[in-house]
């Protein structure tokens, strides 16, 4: 049984960062800022694009651009978008620093708490593990330190950035200060398609691949709390604060530090291996092993799915991907195009599976069978996510 998260919105449970009213007051101004940015800035690079950089080249060529990055080199002289690149850039690098200087502030006391005195789950760190290459390369989203830097002996610090930061990113669309709703929307896709396969059961597992924090993780075991979880990521700091963090709101998850394309687990050991907006941060090389991996550790008859970006190359337009390439170059999103060109449901055919399907899944905060919410058209961000799911 779960415990109920705290009903402190801004402190849910004892690992997050707690916040003075100058952290607070900070924080809550990045959050607007990067709304304002978004609302009011963002909209008018599309007009600019569609009413100006667009016209300019076909009337000076006599012919339309042949592909969006010729139109971005444009658009890159504007001064419009080189103000919208700083501001966006620059609040992504303030949203980050005001969640660092929350977390030093009071990270030996979150050492403190993640010191688990009686555990229901386990945490298992590899000293010796080397986090893949196509990750240690940049900075992720701009963290400083990425997802596996490591300050000091029981290090909690990525994971208590990653989770205070979060908070402000997403701005409460991704299930308030939990941030559990894309862990909630691949139950709600579990149960469109797989609702005679009940997973609440005690010879049942499941397996988060790119656990981070464990946000998605929690969702997904609250519908099985009869089964064993686990959940891999690649840093050390991370997975320890994730730990941490599910044993403060009562959850026996089992962590381990863990490449996905290659586990230690055995072979047809798990009833579901999903992930929750991973894939767009793996390099094509690393996709199809870990597809194949997937394959190999779950059960004959099991269930795979994984959570994406619900933005798709073929259905954005001239502005939709030069904003994608923005992510690519001043973001570290380097697989961002790649993930929005990629055949996933390819990918899991080629892997083995079977019954597989690609689509929309509606975002929900509770999954209930039989609401189904999952087809072809896409809803918008926040309100839908791209799934690929199959069964060995």
């Amino acid at each position: 049984m779960s415990a109920t998260p705290s009903n402190n919105p801004l402190k849910p449970h004892p690992m997050m960062p707690g916040l003075t009213h100058d952290e607070m007051s900070e924080q809550m101004f990045v959050a607007d800022f990067k709304a304002f940015i978004g609302s009011d800035i963002e909209p008018s690079q599309r007009d600019v694009v569609n009413n100006k950089v667009l016209p300019e080249m076909t009337a000076r060529t006599g012919a339309k651009p042949a592909s969006h990055i010729e139109v971005g080199k444009e658009l890159a002289k504007e001064g419009s978008y080189q103000n919208w690149a700083l501001l966006t850039r620059t609040a992504q690098e303030m949203m980050w620093d005001s969640a660092g200087t929350c977390v030093d502030r009071q990270l030996e006391d979150l050492k403190s708490l993640a010191d688990v005195k009686a555990p229901k789950g386990s945490l298992t760190v590899d000293p010796n593990f080397e986090v893949p290459r196509y990750i240690d390369a940049v900075d992720i989203h701009c963290m400083p330190g990425n997802y596996h830097a490591v300050v000091g002996e029981n290090d909690v610090r990525q994971g208590a950035l990653f989770d205070r930061a979060a908070a402000i990113y997403h701005m409460g669309r991704n299930g308030g200060f939990m941030n559990d709703i894309r862990g909630h929307t691949v139950m709600a896709h579990y149960f469109a398609r797989f609702s005679d396969k009940t997973l609440n059961r005690k010879d049942a597992r499941i397996l988060d691949i790119g656990c981070t924090v464990g946000h998605s993780t929690l969702a997904v075991a609250s519908y099985a709390p009869l089964a064993e979880t686990h959940a891999i990521d690649v840093g050390e700091g991370l997975l320890r604060y994730a730990y941490a963090r599910a044993e403060h709101l009562g959850y026996g998850i089992h962590f381990s530090q863990q490449n996905a394309e290659q586990t230690n687990f055995p072979d047809n050991h798990f009833d579901l291996v999903f992930s929750s907006a991973v894939l767009h941060e793996t390099s094509r090389k690393a996709l199809p092993r870990i597809m194949a991996e997937c394959r190999r550790i779950l059960k004959p008859g099991g269930v795979l799915i994984h959570l994406e970006v619900p933005a798709k190359y073929e259905s954005l337009d001239t502005w939709g991907r030069i904003r994608g390439d923005y992510e690519i170059s001043y973001n570290n999103e380097p697989f961002w195009r790649g993930a929005l060109t990629s055949d996933f449901g390819e990918l899991v055919r080629a892997a083995g599976f079977k019954d597989v399907q690609t689509g929309y899944q509606d975002a929900v905060n509770k999954a209930v069978p039989g609401a189904g919410g999952f087809g072809d058209v896409h809803k918008g961000v926040h309100r839908c996510w791209f799934m690929v799911s199959g069964v060995k």
